[in-house]
């Protein structure tokens, strides 16, 4: 790993994916660039200086010479801001991808502890939920259809200066989703815990990639239709696109082993059914990253097991 110098040129350095390399090293005509990709992890748009008393020619100078680190393939690291191209000038404003935690009462709400508890089997189930199946922020991923909470994110442009009852232009509308998680600890199914997500690929950090899209994976995706204000639903002020929303089955090694957790993870105690009690967990990021523009959402997620 090393800096490029950036002094006197602009300097593009491409580089493969890991999944590239892969399928190059195979060597059995498997591997084809059909995608590219372009970022600017590094560079802050906020040293750009109108008022440099150089003039014009100066005011980027020090978005410019800033420090870039040379392209690598490690896809966890690398490429956290993409860039995208839009043709047309008369955008005032950008989708994003927003967490709903408002959206029918607790179900996506997050736990106080500011991540998604995953309880990874069913002691832990029967002690963090007890008598009944709302708590907010814990999901069940060994009896995933037994509880209806979940993860939920929203689409659309985020702004009170248009109406919600403006459709949402086609080309800023996500249509398709790339969900990515660590496949040692689980894997995807839908809000309702009954259908599990085909994996499109897991790399060698065991990173697991799942490719979801509008019109054929409609129990993961789906058009939001709410035109109104809807402020106690909705995470999206303005025109809305669509909707994800997900939840997890624990992983054999999760569920019936403590393992990763003592290699992984760490201890602490959560209040269930017995009292406050020990809990194994592991704390991981789930990535959600809209096709269309990009944009990528982090969700804090933490797998936890009942030690008692």
């Amino acid at each position: 790993m090393a800096f490029l110098d950036n002094s006197g040129d602009i300097i593009l350095d491409a580089v493969l994916t890991d999944t590239g390399r892969m399928r190059l090293a195979r060597g059995d005509g498997s591997f084809k660039i059909a995608k590219f990709a372009f970022a600017d992890d590094e560079i802050d748009y906020g040293n750009y200086d109108k008022n440099h008393s150089s003039g014009s020619a100066y005011y980027d100078l020090e978005i410019m010479q800033t420090p870039v680190l040379e392209a690598f393939t490690n896809n966890t690291s690398s490429m956290k801001s993409k860039l995208i191209s839009i043709s047309r000038t008369n955008l005032l404003y950008l989708p994003v991808i927003q967490l709903n935690q408002i959206f029918a009462g607790t179900s996506t709400q997050m736990h106080a502890d500011g991540y998604f508890l995953v309880a990874v089997d069913e002691t832990t189930e029967d002690e963090l939920f007890g008598a009944t199946t709302t708590i907010a922020g814990v999901q069940g991923a060994a009896r995933p259809s037994e509880d209806g909470n979940h993860v939920r994110l929203d689409q659309g442009l985020d702004t009170t200066q248009i109406s919600p009852s403006n459709l949402l232009d086609a080309d800023l509308t996500e249509t398709q989703y790339i969900v990515e998680l660590d496949n040692r600890f689980g894997s995807l199914v839908d809000k309702v815990g009954s259908t599990m997500a085909s994996v499109s690929f897991v790399d060698d950090d065991h990173i697991a990639s799942y490719y979801l899209s509008l019109g054929t994976d409609n129990l993961f995706v789906e058009t939001n239709s709410v035109t109104d204000a809807a402020t106690g639903t909705q995470a999206i002020s303005g025109p809305r696109g669509t909707i994800i929303a997900f939840k997890f089955q624990a992983s054999v090694d999760l569920n019936s082993s403590t393992f990763l957790f003592t290699e992984l993870g760490s201890e602490t105690n959560y209040t269930g059914k017995s009292g406050s009690q020990p809990y194994y967990f592991i704390d991981s990021i789930v990535r959600v990253t809209g096709a269309t523009t990009g944009y990528k959402v982090d969700v804090p997620v933490r797998f936890v097991k009942y030690k008692g």
